[in-house]
């Protein structure tokens, strides 16, 4: 007898479950290579906007979104956390041998990450239907930013946490960040893409390209992005994605 998911789940389901594999990767070897972890998470950012493409293209499934903010779980809360909770006490020095109040504070700031993304994961499949913006800060780009800033040198654990405690607040406000246009979308994807192939090239050039296209999104686009909103809607993608 055939699984019962045999032929029910797309070509497009299928990138988005390979994304959630993804998110579990990273998870376990930022415990051993930081920077290669970093790279996995961005590859699951690919992956993200990989699976709406080929919706877009190929048609998509009634499961598409659940799986979607399911493997975004993995690998865009869990992973990014867990990312920063490595670098954090690592470079800290915290013992995880014992419990102590670093400790806790570190591990109480991850996990207060986790639930604030997974709050705006199940929140905006459920109730944002904007056709151009979306709001709070993407759970893909908080990873995207972290992720690049890691392989970008950006190692200050009090920083890093710093960071990692602001997206708590942005993922789940109610600023309005707007689709970025197809052009925009494909400059940075290829940086993307760049940041995650050759990302020592240059003293980092691609890494740091990335945070820096990533934290300019955050703070300009919600008042300064050039866009005719209405004409421009068809035009718009989501390299980052919207959840």
């Amino acid at each position: 007898m055939l699984p019962r998911f045999v032929g029910r789940l797309g070509i497009a389901d299928a990138v988005t479950i390979a994304n959630a594999a993804l998110g579990f990767v990273a998870v376990v070897v930022a415990f051993v290579d930081i920077d290669l972890a970093a790279r996995l998470i961005l590859l699951a950012a690919v992956a993200d906007g990989l699976d709406g493409l080929l919706a877009r293209r190929y048609g998509g499934t009634d499961a598409g979104p659940y799986l979607d903010s399911l493997a975004d779980v993995a690998s865009f809360a869990v992973a990014p956390a867990a990312l920063a909770f490595v670098v954090v006490t690592d470079g800290l020095g915290i013992s995880l041998e014992s419990v102590s109040a670093e400790l806790l504070l570190v591990s109480t700031i991850c996990a207060l990450f986790v639930a604030m993304a997974v709050a705006r994961l199940g929140m905006y499949t459920a109730y944002d239907t904007a056709d151009n913006y979306t709001e709070g800060v993407q759970t893909t780009l908080a990873a995207t930013v972290l992720g690049a800033a890691i392989l970008a040198g950006v190692a200050d654990p009090v920083l890093v946490l710093a960071i990692t405690g602001a997206f708590c607040y942005l993922m789940v406000s109610r600023i309005p960040y707007p689709d970025l246009l197809a052009r925009d979308a494909g400059i940075m994807g290829v940086v993307h893409v760049l940041a995650i192939l050759i990302p020592n090239f240059a003293g980092r050039t691609f890494p740091y390209a990335l945070l820096t296209l990533g934290i300019a999104y955050m703070t300009l686009s919600p008042w300064l992005y050039w866009r005719d909103r209405e004409d421009a809607a068809s035009q718009t993608t989501t390299t980052h994605g919207n959840a």
